[in-house]
């Protein structure tokens, strides 16, 4: 499994063929009636919104981080697990990256309410409309679904942000230590 995950998260070819095949199956769970090449031609265009979105965020923490896109991913296990390097080229690039992030959570952090908000009334809107219907399993699972993904971005957040912040604690003590 721990391979899988690292080669799902260094490869965006891995990315688009689990986008696409997720695409496909939640296209088939929720339209039924709708012949399979629409399907696939559904989880086609949910790849590539998806690799394109993740192609630019690539980008942009590399072009950041001063370093290539594997690197990118070594930095990135290494913020997870808490380990710093003992490499001033590398100590460099993890300080331009944690910075970088932390920034960026910082700049979106006023935008969180109001997506949180936002998906709170599609979940209201869903429910209304199921009870309207007189269905109310579906739109219920739906709301219960969206409720634990909202509480999931704000717990990710959360633990991002503790992570980034012990890791620039860690990096300006061994920043310290060597001067």
């Amino acid at each position: 499994m721990r391979s899988f995950k690292r080669w799902l998260d260094r490869s965006l070819a891995a990315q688009a063929v689990m986008i696409f095949l997720l695409g496909v199956g939640l296209s088939a769970l929720f339209r039924r009636d709708d012949h399979p090449v629409l399907w696939v031609i559904q989880g086609f265009f949910y790849a590539a919104i998806g690799i394109t979105f993740m192609a630019v965020h690539r980008r942009r923490a590399t072009r950041a981080a001063g370093t290539d896109p594997r690197g990118l991913v070594e930095l990135g296990r290494r913020i997870r697990h808490r380990e710093v390097p003992s490499e001033p080229g590398e100590r460099e690039s993890m300080r331009r990256l944690v910075d970088d992030q932390l920034n960026l959570l910082e700049r979106n952090r006023r935008w969180l309410p109001y997506w949180l908000g936002f998906m709170g009334l599609i979940t209201a809107a869903v429910l209304a409309l199921g009870v309207a219907a007189g269905s109310v399993t579906l739109p219920l699972v739906l709301a219960v679904a969206m409720i634990g993904f909202c509480c999931w971005i704000a717990w990710m957040r959360r633990r991002t942000l503790d992570r980034l912040h012990h890791m620039r604690a860690a990096l300006r003590e061994d920043h310290v230590r060597v001067s």
